[in-house]
This record gives C-alpha cells, sequence and structure tokens, in this order.
C-alpha cells in the first residue's frame, strides 16, 4: 500500500498518525477486496511476484524453444537411463507389435485380395529397405515421442522395381523440416516454421532439407537450402496440445528435473567414492615432529601428505592421510544415510507424471504396490495410450498411409476402382491378471453387451480368421473322433460331457426340450 498525498501531509506533523492510517487503510482494502470474485492465479501479490508469463501463441514459443527442447530430450534418452526407459515403455505400449488394418468391403473375397496384397507390401514398404510397416510405426512413434514430431515421406516408384505396390514410406526426423523458414507472402500463403499453408488455411507444401542439418557433409549449396515438397506426399505426426503448426517432445515439463536428478546422482555418487577412499587422518602433531616418518622439507607448507611427504590432490582406495605434524588419527565415519532413495522416488513420480508414465514404469520400483493399485495405475495409462492410438497415430499415420497403398494400387491395376473401408486393430493390453479378464470378457458376451467379434478384435487378431480357424479346428476334431472338454458341443462350461440328443433337442426348438428333459 502506497502512501498518499494526504498521507505524506499528514506524516510532517503527526509521523504516527499517517502511519497508522496507512496500516487502516490497507487493512480495510484488504477485507474488502477478499469478498470480491476472481481468479486466484490471477491476482498479483507476494506470492506471485516471480512469476513471468507471456501470451506468445504455440508457434511463436515453440519456434524459439522446439530446437533446444529437441536437443536437449535426445542427450537424456542417450545418457539418462530413466529418459530412455520412459520412452520405451510409451512406444511399445502405444505400437507395441503393431497396429494391424483389416479390409471390410462386405466382400470376403476382396477382404482377402486386399489384406493379402497389403501382407506382402508392408513387408517391402521401407524406403530404406530394412523395416516392415510395422517396425517404421515404432520408429515414427520414437521419433515422435523423443523429437516431438515426424514426417513420413510417399516416395513413388516404378512398377520395374518389382515391388507388389509400386511405392514406399520413409521415415524423416523433424530436424529436416525448415523451422526457420517463416513468411508470409503475396497473395496470402504463409509459411509458418517450414510449412506452407495456402490461402484458405491447408496445408500445401512442406519445405525439407535434402540431408540433416546435423550431418557433418550436411553444409553444401544442397544441404543448408530447402526445397518444397507437396503437402499430399508428407505426413506430419505429432501431439497438438494447442493450435500449433509443430510439435514439442514428450516429457518436456520434466527435463530440467530429470537434468537435476542426473547431476544430483552424479554427486553423490562421487560423495561414497570419496568416503570410501579416505580411511583416516593422522592430526594433532608438531611440524617438527618426524615419528610418523613423514619427510618435511623447509618449502613444505601445512596441508595434507601421503606418508611419503607428497601433498595429496586426489584420493585413491584405503588413503591414510597425515597432516604436517600429525600424532592423532581420526578415521573417516561415512554417512549411514543420506536421503537419497527417498528424494529419487519423489523426483522420479514429479518425471513421470512429466512422460505422462506411472512411476513404477518408468522407475522399475514395484516395492509399495499391490494388485489393486498397480491395475488402478495402469487403467489411466492404458486410456492415455488409447486415445493416442485412437485420435493421433491411426488417422494422422495409418489410415493416411492406408489411402495412399489403396490409391496406387488402383493406379496400377492391381485393385478395382472404389472406396475400400479398412478397421484398425491396436496392440491388445497385456493383462495384470488374465483369468479375470477373460471372466469378465466372457460375461460381458453372455449378457449381450459385447459382441464376440468385439472381444476377438481386441486381441488384435482378425476375427472372420480366427472363427475361421475354431471351424477348420473343429471339422478336424471330428473327423478324428475327439471330444474335448473345452469343446462346448459337447461339454458344458465345467467340463461335464453333455448329452447329444439334448444337444440337438435345444438347437431345434430354442431350448424348451432340453429344459423339459433335464428337469426330468
Amino acid at each position: 500500500m502506497r502512501a498518499t498525498f494526504i498521507d505524506k501531509a499528514i506524516s510532517y506533523v503527526s509521523p504516527r498518525f499517517a502511519a497508522r492510517r496507512v496500516l487502516q487503510r490497507a487493512a480495510f482494502d484488504k477485507l474488502v477486496g477478499s469478498g470480491r470474485r476472481g481468479y486466484e492465479g490471477a491476482s498479483k501479490g507476494r506470492r506471485t511476484e516471480g512469476w513471468k508469463t507471456a501470451g506468445t501463441s504455440a508457434d511463436a514459443e515453440i519456434e524459439m524453444a522446439g530446437p533446444v527442447l529437441r536437443s536437449r530430450m535426445r542427450d537424456l534418452v542417450r545418457n539418462n537411463p530413466h529418459a530412455a526407459k520412459a520412452m520405451s515403455v510409451l512406444s511399445t505400449n502405444i505400437i507395441g507389435d503393431g497396429i494391424l488394418p483389416r479390409a471390410k468391403t462386405g466382400d470376403d473375397k476382396l477382404d482377402k485380395k486386399v489384406n493379402d496384397l497389403w501382407d506382402e507390401w508392408s513387408k517391402r514398404c521401407d524406403a530404406d529397405g530394412q523395416l516392415d510397416f510395422l517396425g517404421l510405426q515404432t520408429l515414427a512413434c520414437r521419433e515422435m515421442l523423443e523429437g516431438g514430431e515426424v514426417l513420413v515421406r510417399r516416395r513413388a516408384r516404378r512398377v520395374s522395381d518389382g515391388l507388389p505396390v509400386p511405392m514406399q514410406i520413409q521415415i524423416l526426423e523433424a530436424d529436416l523440416l525448415d523451422s526457420n523458414r517463416t513468411l508470409t507472402a503475396v497473395g496470402g500463403m504463409n509459411i509458418v516454421q517450414g510449412v506452407e499453408f495456402d490461402k484458405i488455411g491447408r496445408r500445401s507444401k512442406y519445405w525439407l532439407f535434402a540431408s540433416h542439418p546435423g550431418d557433418n557433409h550436411a553444409y553444401t549449396a544442397a544441404g543448408v537450402t530447402s526445397k518444397a515438397y507437396p503437402a499430399a506426399d508428407i505426413l506430419h505426426v505429432y501431439e497438438k496440445q494447442r493450435t500449433q503448426v509443430r510439435g514439442v517432445p514428450w516429457g518436456s515439463p520434466a527435463l530440467i528435473t530429470l537434468r537435476d536428478l542426473d547431476e544430483y546422482e552424479d554427486a553423490e555418487l562421487m560423495r561414497k567414492k570419496v568416503e570410501a577412499c579416505l580411511v583416516g587422518v593422522v592430526t594433532g602433531g608438531d611440524e617438527a615432529d618426524m615419528s610418523l616418518g613423514i619427510p618435511l622439507g623447509e618449502d613444505q607448507k601445512p596441508g595434507i601428505y601421503d606418508a611419503d611427504g607428497t601433498l595429496v590432490e586426489r584420493f585413491e582406495p584405503g588413503m591414510f592421510l597425515h597432516a604436517r605434524g600429525g600424532r592423532d588419527v581420526k578415521f573417516n565415519d561415512p554417512a549411514a544415510k543420506s536421503g537419497h532413495e527417498a528424494y529419487k522416488r519423489v523426483t522420479l513420480r514429479s518425471v513421470a507424471a512429466g512422460f505422462r508414465v506411472p512411476y513404477e514404469l518408468i522407475s522399475g520400483d514395484l516395492a509399495e504396490v499391490n494388485y489393486s493399485s498397480i491395475r488402478a495405475g495402469l487403467v489411466e495409462f492404458r486410456r492415455l495410450v488409447s486415445s493416442v492410438q485412437w485420435q493421433l497415430f491411426i488417422p494422422m499415420l495409418c489410415q493416411p498411409v492406408w489411402d495412399w497403398f489403396i490409391d496406387t494400387a488402383q493406379t496400377a491395376g492391381l485393385l478395382p476402382d472404389g472406396k475400400f473401408p479398412v478397421e484398425w486393430s491396436p496392440p491388445r493390453f497385456v493383462s495384470v491378471d488374465p483369468f479375470k479378464d477373460a471372466m469378465a470378457a466372457l460375461m460381458e458376451v453372455r449378457s449381450g453387451q459385447r459382441s464376440l467379434l468385439d472381444v476377438i478384435a481386441e486381441t488384435g487378431r482378425n476375427p472372420r480368421a480366427v472363427l475361421n480357424e475354431i471351424a477348420e479346428a473343429n471339422k478336424l476334431l471330428d473327423q478324428l473322433g475327439i471330444k474335448l472338454d473345452s469343446d462346448p458341443r459337447h461339454t458344458d462350461k465345467s467340463g461335464i460331457l453333455q448329452d447329444p440328443a439334448v444337444i440337438a433337442a435345444a438347437l431345434s426348438d430354442g431350448g424348451g426340450t432340453a429344459n423339459s428333459k433335464a428337469k426330468a
């Protein structure tokens, strides 16, 4: 509360009354202000004095911080085990064995033809010739998590190349997108960090470098100059947290915390090394006392010397140090407990929150969990993974690649014209208790809440293919005269053999005869 002109005038006559007046007015303003409606987070005062904020757009923030965030995240993934584990946990849960497609045109023969063609093409779809489509999914996911975004380029091939479908795809790191190319062109076309938009705001071109700017051989005329590529041949995969054009690495909120933890562990390790090296210090003697065999020269100054009289500048295991003129021995007493474990546990919880991964998965610490707690934590994490699969990876990567595949196959005359709907099956989550989950799925099917096809699809397999396998297995069992207690055609759910006549009657009249015979 600042003093007004009247307060200052009164202070010349009565400083005490002026001070009391200022304090009373401040108390009154605080009392009246406490009843006002508003956001406490927007208040100004001592608690928010150092809180500096900026009203910049997402693109402006990413333009300044994006390259630095990518470099720091990659450094942590290379050198920090917890960052590497977080990336591994996220990628293996989001992609796992791969997100699989199934054609669903309604024509079984056509679906089989498309699925077979996809299977053949997906094995040779990598422009680098090393991975299949499932491997490219994992690579794209890791690039998005670590670098914040990833580019996928369609590469047209000749029919003479011998590919099932004359097309391949190439994974490009975000660094190849020219982030310094930002301008407003004449005619309403804008370029934002290497992404060009047309007059109505659609992405029309991507400005890419010919090679990675960080390569040793990149600084050539072609390496430092970006070139425009049609947006129809480029996929840009990243998480949109705001209406931004570029992405940021996952775990960016935890970068500083993880770096501080890394440095703390280095310091803690050095402390333990010093404690392990130093056994004791000989002190308490006169400088002229040679009883301990320290050869002191005239030019030696007071300090710490070894048994040969050499000034100690580094520690080695099992050392006894001699203070000049020392007579007494003081043994080193290492600290039994430094609080390192508790500090690391609390810090890793913050790091896990920043990466949006459960603490137990990023640390491997399962000492304080039980079945209920780990299941509750995994349920929330699986919801996150499911949303990333269905809201990010499938619409931004998988579906566009499928459309490229169908379009190229139709152009090459491998498929008829028309639309080819597709269903995507993300990987199945590994159950904490498979028996309980299987019983829950069984009850949902029996109560009509889910279909058998939906339960099978949740495992990542084609329901029709599974049912065909079951039909073929049943046919083979009947031919061989084998009756298994897992076959509901012959046994009930408890494994007891059922009467064939009862089963036939139940199938013929909806169960009325079977029920009457059962009662009899």
